[in-house]
C-alpha cells in the first residue's frame, strides 16, 4: 500500500520498485505467509497503475524464459499477464552469410513455450497493482535515498519524499535500483566493467509476414541481431528488435529516418518474414559487462542490474535476476524461520553461495557468445560454424542450449 510517511524502522527496505525489486517484494510476501515482517519499498518514479491493457506500438518489451514464467506463476502474477504475452514456440539461430544454423522448438523440449515476450508497461502495471494492494508492504513513491550508511544494528537511510526528509533504520537493505545506482556509488561498491564497443538499437518493427511465434537470433560481424515475436496491433505483424551495432554505426544510424534505416536492417536480417515494412521509435544505448565486486555486505544485498549487467544476447539478464530473486527469498525466509537476523553476513553469504555458479555460467555464456560471434577472425568463424552444425545435428547439445535459453540450466 502507498504511504505518505514511513515508520522509523523496517526489517527490510528495498531501494527500487522496478521489475526486479517489485518481483522480490511480491515473492517474499507470498512465501512469508502470516510471518510478521515490516517491508518498505522506496521508488523514485511514480507507478503507473492504469488498468488499461491496450498495447502501444512502440512499447518496450522483455523476454521472459520458461523458468521465469514458473517463478511468476508461483507468486500468482502470471495469471494477470497471460493475455498480454506472446509465446516463443521456436528459436532460430544463424550466422549471417555463413553455413550453419540451429532450430530449437517447443515440441522437442516438451514445453508449452520456450519463452515469452511481454511489454514492460504491462508487466509494470501488474507488479504495481500488487504492491498497492498489499497490506504488508509499504510503498513510498516518489522518493529518493539521499544518504545511506552502516550502523551497529543494520543500515540507516535518509529519504527525500516531497518536501520531507525522513530517517529510517533497517535490518537489511536490498538494492534493486538499476545499473547506475547512486546508492551503490555512495557506498563505494566498485564494479568490474568490460566495454564491448557496441551499442544496442532497440525498436519495434513490422513485417510483411506473420512471425508464427518464432524468435530469431542472427549473428553479424557487428554482433547479434535479435527479433522477438510480439502480439499484432491493428493487423500489423510486429516484432521486437535488438540490433547490435558498432560505435560508429550507432552514431550514424541514430540520425537516420525510417526510410533510410529500413534497407539497412533488411540487408542484415534477410527476408525470412518478407519485407520489413515499418520501424517504430528507436532507442540506442552502449553495451558493457558490469559486475559488482561485492554483492553483499552486512545488512546489504544487491539484486538485478546493480549486481550484474549483461550483454542482451540470448536475453539472459532479467531472467538471471529473477533466479537471484527466488534464491534470496528462499534464504531470507529460511533465516526468519530459524530466528536469524536478515542482515547477518552468514545469511547473505548463503545466498551468494546459492547463486554463484548460476551467475558465473550465465555471465560467461553471454560474454563468450558475444566475443565469438562478433569477430571475423578466421579461427572463430570456423569454430562457430562447426558449433552451430554440431548443435543442429546432436540432440544432446541442442537440449543443453535450449535449457540455457529457457532458464532451466545452472551448469
Amino acid at each position: 500500500m502507498q504511504i505518505s510517511e514511513p515508520d522509523n524502522f523496517y526489517d527490510l527496505v528495498i531501494v527500487g520498485g522496478g521489475i526486479v525489486g517489485a518481483s522480490f517484494c511480491c515473492a517474499l510476501e507470498q512465501e512469508l505467509g502470516e510471518t510478521p515482517l515490516s517491508i518498505l519499498v522506496v521508488e523514485a518514479i511514480s507507478p503507473n497503475t492504469n488498468s488499461a491493457r491496450q498495447s502501444s506500438f512502440d512499447a518496450k518489451s522483455t523476454a521472459l524464459s520458461f523458468g521465469s514464467r514458473k517463478f511468476l506463476e508461483g507468486i500468482d502474477l502470471w495469471q494477470a499477464l497471460d493475455d498480454a504475452v506472446s509465446a516463443i514456440h521456436e528459436i532460430q539461430v544463424s550466422d549471417r552469410g555463413r553455413l550453419g544454423s540451429v532450430k530449437i522448438n517447443r515440441d522437442e523440449q516438451d514445453v508449452e513455450a520456450l519463452g515469452y515476450v511481454v511489454e514492460n508497461k504491462r508487466l509494470g502495471q501488474v507488479l504495481n497493482a500488487r504492491l498497492n494492494e498489499s497490506k504488508k508492504i509499504n510503498l513510498l513513491c516518489p522518493a529518493l535515498v539521499s544518504c545511506v550508511k552502516a550502523t551497529e544494528k543494520g543500515m540507516q537511510l535518509d529519504l527525500n519524499h516531497g518536501d520531507t526528509e525522513t530517517r529510517v533504520d533497517a535490518s537489511l537493505v536490498v538494492l534493486a535500483d538499476g545499473g547506475k545506482s547512486p546508492v551503490c556509488e555512495q557506498l563505494g561498491i566498485a564494479q568490474s566493467v568490460e566495454r564491448y564497443d557496441q551499442h544496442a538499437l532497440i525498436a519495434n518493427i513490422v513485417f510483411e509476414k506473420p512471425h508464427q511465434h518464432v524468435a530469431f537470433e542472427r549473428f553479424t560481424d557487428t554482433g547479434p541481431l535479435a527479433v522477438l515475436p510480439l502480439e499484432s496491433i491493428d493487423g500489423k505483424n510486429r516484432g521486437s528488435l535488438v540490433w547490435t551495432l558498432s560505435v560508429e554505426q550507432a552514431a550514424q544510424y541514430r540520425e537516420l529516418n525510417e526510410e533510410e534505416l529500413l534497407p539497412l536492417l533488411q540487408e542484415r536480417f534477410g527476408y525470412k518474414l518478407g519485407k520489413i515494412l515499418e520501424i517504430g521509435e528507436t532507442f540506442v544505448y552502449p553495451l558493457s559487462l558490469c559486475i559488482a565486486k561485492e554483492q553483499v555486505r552486512p545488512s546489504l544485498a544487491l539484486l538485478g542490474n546493480v549486481a550484474h549487467t549483461l550483454h542482451p544476447v540470448a536475453g539472459q539478464g532479467l531472467n538471471l535476476a529473477l533466479r537471484d530473486t527466488r534464491a534470496l527469498v528462499d534464504v531470507l525466509v529460511n533465516a526468519k524461520q530459524q530466528g536469524l537476523g536478515l542482515g547477518e553476513m552468514n545469511v547473505l553469504l548463503e545466498y551468494v553461495a546459492c547463486q554463484e555458479a548460476d551467475q558465473a555460467t550465465t555471465t560467461q555464456f553471454t560474454h563468450n557468445i558475444t566475443k565469438l560471434f562478433s569477430s571475423n577472425n578466421e579461427a572463430k568463424v570456423w569454430l562457430r560454424k562447426f558449433g552451430l552444425v554440431a548443435i543442429e545435428l546432436l540432440p544432446t547439445l541442442r537440449r543443453g542450449l535450449a535449457e540455457r535459453a529457457m532458464g532451466l540450466s545452472k551448469s
